[in-house]
């Protein structure tokens, strides 16, 4: 796992974040998304564990959000729309405090540097941030120097970090081309395939 020691801005990440959820319609929940076997709904409902998770991992708390990873399940919380805004808020205002990159902190059962965990969180939120999107057929786009730290995150995870049934941090890179925009080339990284689109009835009109 790479070695980072600079403080990221995870505003903008966490902001995005907020406005793909909300754009989400209920009715695509139970869709596909670029994550194999991973509805929409599953998804979201991931997105609201990690919040939580990276929130007690930024502020030091150490318990049962950061001694086990997010799980993914398809029991989305009926008030997960106004959940959303507290734990990203949360979320953001966590890491938001120098003192968050200090040290070492745990998240999912790992202890490891604050600021690789702050790298991790910026990544789970860019990278599951464009699934979403795709996913529910939103526009995305993000910052380049977010796009530059979760490419060079993901370019340290060796081969055997990484498993073909997920279990692993991502699965095995999809090859892209020498020309593809950074964007692509990081989703091709966490083993995805940048030219994932869902099914016509699951993309907003």
């Amino acid at each position: 796992m790479t070695d980072i020691t600079e403080t990221l801005d995870l505003t903008p990440a966490t902001r995005r974040m907020e406005r793909i959820l909300a754009g989400i319609d209920d009715a695509q929940l139970p869709g596909p998304t670029p994550c194999s076997e991973t509805s929409v709904g599953a998804l979201v409902d991931h997105v609201l564990g990690l919040s939580l998770a990276f929130t007690a991992a930024a502020r030091k708390d150490i318990g049962p959000h950061t001694d086990t990873p997010p799980q993914l399940t398809s029991e989305l919380p009926p008030d997960w729309r106004r959940l959303v805004p507290d734990r990203l808020g949360d979320l953001r205002r966590a890491w938001s405090d120098p003192a968050a990159w200090e040290g070492m902190t745990r998240a999912g059962g790992l202890d490891l540097p604050a600021p690789v965990a702050g790298l991790v969180t910026l990544d789970e939120l860019v990278v599951h941030g464009w699934d979403l999107a795709v996913a529910t057929g939103q526009q995305y786009s993000c910052e380049p120097d977010e796009i530059a730290a979760c490419t060079a995150f993901a370019e340290s995870i060796t081969d055997e970090e990484r498993v073909a049934d997920g279990g692993g941090l991502f699965g095995p890179a999809v090859r892209v081309g020498d020309d593809a925009p950074p964007l692509e080339r990081l989703i091709g990284l966490t083993g995805r395939d940048p030219a994932w689109r869902p099914p016509a009835s699951n993309r907003t009109v």
